[in-house]
């Protein structure tokens, strides 16, 4: 098990040498515009998982796919050339559904404001259904007189 920083600052190489290659631009047509997002190396250095995403139509995400899984042993022996390790990892493109999971928390957003604007519009014009507060019961003076006669009788009872 390699040291968690090693892993991390080779995930960063990997990362800085596939972004430059493919910035020199493949030979393959299929290539599309694709950004590296992030890239996971295992523990033990064996294996790199890259994550892209590409700015385009499905069509062209699914082109790209292809274009990189073709090109895949050529970016490897790339990497092999440019990181000081004793093996070079295999690599995994894995598309990454970033822009497609942002685009759905938006839409999400978007359908909570307009409802929370609509309850504001109804609570505005709201009107109690019965009286303000129909918890509240007047008290009568009566009855305070009486509560306090029945204190006094009470007492009597109890002097006697």
């Amino acid at each position: 098990m390699a040291d968690p920083a090693r892993a991390r600052k080779m995930a960063d190489r990997i990362k800085e040498i596939v972004a430059r290659r493919l910035d020199k631009g493949l030979r393959d047509p299929r290539l599309g515009f694709v950004t590296i997002t992030d890239v996971r190396v295992t523990g033990d250095l064996q294996h790199a998982s890259i994550f892209y995403t590409v700015y385009g139509s499905d069509e062209e995400r699914r082109d790209s796919a292809l274009a990189l899984k073709a090109a895949t042993g050529m970016l490897r022996t790339e990497v092999g050339r440019n990181i000081t390790a004793r093996l070079t990892p295999s690599l995994e493109f894995i598309p990454d559904a970033i822009p497609e999971n942002a685009e759905h928390i938006e839409a999400l957003l978007r359908e909570a404001r307009t409802r929370d604007a609509e309850t504001s519009v109804l609570a505005s014009t709201a009107a109690y259904a019965g009286d303000a507060d129909p918890y509240v019961k007047p008290r009568d003076l009566e009855d305070d007189d009486d509560d306090l006669a029945d204190d006094d009788d009470v007492e009597e009872l109890g002097a006697r």
